[in-house]
């Protein structure tokens, strides 16, 4: 089941006289219980696809279908709604609010969308154990770890179980054992929920714990890598020569 189709995504900034493309003309869909990562290099268009697809930056032409609903036709509170209800979000830099505890943080979404406190109660305890979190949930965000803010950040995004998960760079501002704590989690929470998880990334031990990597190169896909049956080391080696030679290293066969 496809969850989002994008067809001839265009976005440009500026005007006719100073007018820069970034993105040209992009076609992607994404079934439910994909994990996949966007990777390119800097100023290829990743983050600016990832914003528009997410809602967050409106695109300049094309068309987002997201669970059916054509995204470009809903008015501004019609989009806050369907983001509040479809949209999870993972940001680099955790967008948590410092005077609500961890518990307060994470329901966030389901306080907005005024669930009962049974079931938000419910649903915290088992997002929050399958994140590892539940014990610090009467902490504050300036008693975590980045880890730990990363981790309440992603439960606050699966809690209200959403149609598609955004992440960008969620591993950016964490060291590699956090990051692979957290990439872990994701990838049981992927599978687990068949949750749908779009992440852009620069990383590519993080793009490899990923089914599908997408290289964007100047506003255009480039290449796609499936993971397949392949372990996780094999991929890895994939993305990395994939790499190599979209910033046009060739390497030996």
């Amino acid at each position: 089941m496809k969850i989002l189709e994008a067809s001839k995504i265009y976005k440009s900034y500026g005007n006719k006289f100073n007018k820069q493309e970034v993105l040209k003309g992009v076609d992607l869909s994404i079934h439910q219980g994909e994990f996949i990562s966007i990777m390119g290099p800097s100023g290829s268009g990743k983050t600016t696809l990832l914003n528009v697809l997410s809602s967050i930056d409106k695109l300049s032409n094309g068309s987002i279908l997201i669970n059916g609903q054509e995204m470009t036709k809903l008015k501004e509170k019609q989009l806050a709604e369907f983001r509040k209800a479809h949209l999870g979000f993972i940001f680099q830099e955790y967008n948590l609010l410092d005077t609500l505890t961890v518990k307060e943080n994470i329901l966030l979404p389901l306080t907005l969308s005024k669930t009962s406190r049974t079931v938000a109660n419910h649903k915290f305890k088992e997002v929050a154990e399958e994140l590892g979190i539940f014990e610090l949930q009467d902490k504050y965000p300036n008693e975590l770890s980045g880890g730990q803010k990363q981790r309440t950040s992603a439960a606050r995004a699966f809690i209200h179980e959403p149609s598609i998960i955004f992440a960008d760079e969620p591993t950016g501002a964490l060291d590699s054992k956090s990051a692979s704590d957290l990439l872990n989690k994701l990838s049981q929470l992927n599978q687990k929920r068949q949750a749908t998880i779009l992440m852009v990334t620069h990383d590519p031990v993080a793009a490899s714990y990923c089914s599908r990597v997408i290289f964007i190169k100047d506003g255009l896909i480039f290449t796609q890598l499936n993971k397949g049956n392949e372990t996780r080391q094999a991929f890895f080696k994939d993305i990395m020569r994939t790499q190599g030679v979209l910033g046009g290293i060739q390497h030996d066969q």
